[in-house]
């Protein structure tokens, strides 16, 4: 799956000064081991995009929770594949 998280611009700069966003990010590849984890902006707003493996969709409410309570963000999951996993689906369309 990726994971975009995008986070307000306000609630982004208390989260800065009171240290709740790194821990947030921490807290988050601690438990979730991310594959890929890449920071930048996206709209004006702080953002950052994940790369992680989840089993069952009973999976996105403790990873996304976080974001939502504690950084007031914006979570959107997408299911990704790799060139492997591509090439496999792409020869069963025959």
């Amino acid at each position: 799956m990726m994971a975009q998280i995008s986070i307000p611009v306000e609630p982004g700069n208390k989260a800065i000064i009171d240290g709740s966003l790194p821990a947030v990010i921490q807290q988050t590849a601690n438990r979730w081991h991310p594959e890929a984890m890449y920071f930048t902006t996206f709209d004006g707003r702080r953002t950052a995009y994940m790369v992680l493996e989840m089993s069952d969709t009973s999976d996105i409410p403790p990873f996304a929770e976080p974001f939502f309570t504690q950084l007031n963000a914006e979570v959107n999951i997408s299911p990704v594949m790799d060139s492997a996993d591509l090439q496999k689906g792409l020869s069963q369309l025959s």
